[in-house]
């Protein structure tokens, strides 16, 4: 995927302000507790048809970025 960043939005308004697919009310954590319960992608496409394959790849970079940072110890 060219940007994945493109397909993570957020509103202020939707959502509460979480972070959603593609202006969508699809969370990406929606999207991440049906991979962490045991989905498979394309079972996670059958659940929610308005996805593409490279959304979900899409929340887990997203997911990914916000855990990787640097820790500095004093």
């Amino acid at each position: 995927m060219s940007n994945w960043k493109e397909r993570i939005t957020t509103d202020a308004l939707q959502c509460g302000g979480r972070p959603c697919i593609r202006g969508m009310r699809i969370r990406v954590i929606d999207v991440l507790e049906l991979l962490a319960a045991g989905l498979t992608q394309d079972q996670v496409l059958q659940e929610l048809p308005d996805l593409e394959p490279g959304d979900i790849e899409a929340a887990l970079k997203y997911a990914s970025s916000k855990l990787d940072h640097p820790v500095i110890a004093a």
